[in-house]
């Protein structure tokens, strides 16, 4: 069968078409921009991602160099309170050596059988010591009282008091 078209029919079916393909080239037009603005997003994205690995992994070394600056501030004052306090005990040391000294003009040398026992500032505290090591607690020579004449080898236990020089000499 024929089929019969009108003129105008026809015209307006070609303009239609010719719609068409237009609407058809916008469509591929604006598809392909939304395609080229997904790729630039994608790609902004991948570029953020990346920049936030880097930022994390920078930011994991910091704190670990805060922790370990932080350890190393804790010890260094706690060597610092060690310090003080060492500097403390010293200097009492030696106000006390120094008050000693100046006060002490004599010291008493314990003898065993002549040999050299040790050292003690008090008479009482020489003889402690000797009674500590087995003297017997009457038996006592002091060097220069009467009937100590004896060689230092033939005597037990001495006490011998020494003077002791100060440095103003």
């Amino acid at each position: 069968m024929i089929t019969i078209a009108r003129t105008r029919t026809l015209r307006a079916l070609r303009d239609a078409l010719t719609q068409a393909e237009e609407a058809a080239e916008a469509a591929r037009a604006t598809a392909e921009q939304h395609r080229q603005d997904a790729q630039r997003t994608t790609d902004s994205a991948i570029r953020a991602e990346t920049a936030l690995e880097t930022l994390r992994a920078k930011h994991a070394a910091l704190v670990a160099d805060a922790a370990r600056d932080a350890g190393e501030l804790e010890a260094l004052r706690a060597q610092q309170l060690l310090d003080t306090e060492d500097r403390a005990v010293l200097r009492l040391l030696l106000r006390t050596t120094r008050k000693t000294i100046s006060e002490q003009q004599r010291v008493f040398v314990l003898l065993r059988r002549g040999a050299f026992h040790s050292v003690h500032g008090t008479r009482e505290a020489a003889e402690k010591a000797a009674e500590r090591d087995g003297a017997h607690p009457d038996g006592w020579f002091t060097q220069g009282s009467p009937g100590t004449d004896c060689p230092a080898t033939d005597v037990l236990w001495r006490i011998q008091p020494t003077d002791i020089g100060t440095g103003s000499q």
